[in-house]
């Protein structure tokens, strides 16, 4: 009897590859430094865009209400007054859009303050 218990097996190239592919799957994640730099920079630029799209869509309802105060039959409903309550309203709405934009690179400029010194840091190791 022989008493040989070993087990051989050889990948072939392709088969290594599907094999490290499924593998690196499992493995815990590591961010490299420009996975983070990236990361960071859409961080601050994604605060800013959703401030502003925010503003500006609820800038659009305002307006879109005072609009429609001046432009249909709801004066019966409020009176005579509708025109008069639609075009101030109408008006507020139009300052909130027209803020969006400088709303937007206010709030870049102080996400961007705000990381700065880890980009700095991150880009001076990628650059050496």
């Amino acid at each position: 009897m022989d008493n040989n218990h070993s087990f051989e097996y050889n990948y072939s190239a392709a088969q290594k590859q599907e094999v490290e592919a499924i593998r690196k799957k499992y493995l815990p994640k590591e961010e490299d430094k420009m996975e983070q730099l990236r990361r960071l920079h859409h961080s601050a630029t994604q605060k800013a865009q959703a401030a502003s799209i925010a503003l500006g869509i609820i800038g659009t309802l305002i307006f879109g209400l005072g609009l429609s105060l001046c432009l249909t039959e709801l004066s019966g409903f409020l009176g005579g007054t509708a025109m008069f309550v639609g075009i101030p309203v109408g008006l507020g709405g139009l300052v909130m859009l027209a803020l969006a934009y400088p709303v937007y690179n206010t709030v870049l400029r102080r996400e961007r303050k705000k990381i700065a010194p880890e980009i700095l840091r991150l880009t001076e190791e990628l650059l050496k």
